[in-house]
């Protein structure tokens, strides 16, 4: 069977039209063979079409690929877009990881909404894919390896080449006599893909001469198998939700069979973070936090994200500044006060007979600071003082969140805790003018 137009036809009209299709076009053998194909489709499709090189900046011939590029799609009639990415790589980063990383951040920055990416991956690049992620202890996600089609910036991004072989998109090219360009990084064995591409997969193929064929096949099950292990996650989310928004029960995660306390917690921290922990870190939560005595406070950090407990329930939380980083700071109260180190933005609403005194606040306004220890808050209607500690044990505030509240001083005197009391004798009276001061934490509006 040989690759066709037609072919690639077929895989376009399995998703809705978009506005315009765009080859990510790197100028070599894949990518040509795509862009070929498609712009002699344009007859047949009411898209626009186009494409978009992506210059990583790491090969010294890398003006002349982009150059070339450019005359191609002049050549072809096709728009053409250039894009200019710093893709060095990080100390202990994969070079190869790095360039994907920055090209599709670099994609999904300037694709137009609704509009369609597509990119020339085809079945040995699966194959090989699923093999790298094997190799790297990968559950049924990862080995999915490249999905068809997935939302891409504001648009979307579709690999319609998935099902045709790197023989047969040759053969496509060297019947039309394109001219395309050979990346020489692509025969460097020390590249994790180009070892398996050139050293193993040609002996696979030696033994099973359909291993790739295979080996997508088996992808495709692999991302059958975890759509269903995502609604079991989501389902089980749903179920074992704690009182507190975004936290989860801890007596209805141990309920669960264990391989589905892990699998809800993989899909609780996917759907909050937009990642997933290792292995050594999932196991960790599994052994140290929910095995943990009721008021032991455990934690468990990795990557700029935690997890703890607190009573019966179990927070995931980015990590902020400790408190005594942060700084005090001088408000005005007239418009938002953005406290990133914190995790939240104050607002003020006025109101009558409710918030702190209007005709408290002078000219220069309050200080916002931060619980350091030993507070103590009159809140209005109580008739005595209390210190701070015990009034967040008696809201059931986790002892993490208590020093991320900002504290709100008039003339170096606590008046209020945002969002939550103003403290005798700043309290508005029946009829006053007040200001509410409202703690607004990031991702509560959403």
């Amino acid at each position: 069977m040989t690759f066709s137009p037609e072919q690639l036809l077929q895989q376009l009209r399995q998703y809705p039209q978009p506005p315009a299709y765009w080859v990510a076009y790197s100028g070599g053998l894949d990518s040509h063979v795509l862009l070929h194909a498609l712009a002699s489709l344009r007859g047949r499709l009411d898209a626009g079409i186009g494409a978009v090189h992506v210059n990583h900046g790491l090969q010294a011939d890398a003006p002349h690929w982009e150059a070339h590029c450019r005359r191609v799609c002049e050549g072809l009639g096709i728009r053409h877009e250039s894009l200019q990415v710093a893709a060095a790589a990080a100390p202990g980063e994969s070079p190869e990881a790095a360039a994907r990383a920055a090209r599709y951040a670099a994609l999904a920055d300037w694709l137009p909404a609704r509009h369609c990416l597509l990119t020339a991956q085809h079945q040995n690049d699966q194959a090989e894919t699923l093999l790298l992620q094997l190799l790297r202890g990968s559950g049924v996600r990862g080995l999915a390896a490249m999905p068809a089609m997935t939302v891409l910036g504001a648009g979307l991004h579709q690999r319609p080449l998935l099902g045709v072989t790197r023989a047969q998109l040759r053969h496509y090219a060297e019947s039309h006599r394109l001219d395309w360009i050979d990346d020489p990084s692509n025969t460097d064995t020390a590249f994790d893909r180009n070892y398996l591409r050139q050293q193993v997969m040609p002996l696979l193929q030696a033994r099973w001469p359909a291993v790739a064929a295979s080996l997508s096949r088996s992808a495709l099950h692999c991302a059958e198998a975890a759509d269903l292990v995502g609604q079991l996650g989501e389902q089980d989310c749903h179920n074992v939700a704690g009182q507190h928004h975004g936290a989860l029960s801890l007596a209805g995660i141990c309920a669960l069979p264990r391989a589905r306390q892990r699998n809800v917690l993989r899909h609780w921290i996917r759907q909050a973070t937009g990642t997933v922990p290792s292995t050594a870190v999932l196991a960790r939560i599994v052994n140290d936090v929910l095995a943990s005595r009721r008021d032991s406070g455990p934690c468990v950090r990795w990557g700029g994200h935690e997890v703890r407990r607190y009573r019966d329930e179990l927070y995931l939380l980015g990590q902020t500044l400790v408190p005594e980083r942060r700084p005090q700071l001088e408000w005005n109260m007239a418009a938002p006060l953005p406290l990133p180190a914190a995790g939240g933005t104050l607002r003020v609403t006025p109101a009558t007979g409710r918030g702190i005194r209007a005709t408290a606040v002078g000219a220069a306004g309050v200080r916002v600071a931060w619980r350091q220890g030993g507070e103590r808050c009159r809140p209005a209607g109580r008739g005595h003082r209390h210190a701070l500690k015990k009034l967040f044990q008696e809201q059931g505030i986790p002892p993490w969140e208590r020093d991320r509240i900002p504290l709100i001083y008039i003339d170096d005197t606590l008046a209020a805790v945002a969002g939550l009391w103003v403290c005798d004798p700043f309290q508005a009276g029946p009829a006053e003018p007040g200001l509410l001061v409202d703690w607004e934490r990031d991702g509560d509006s959403a």
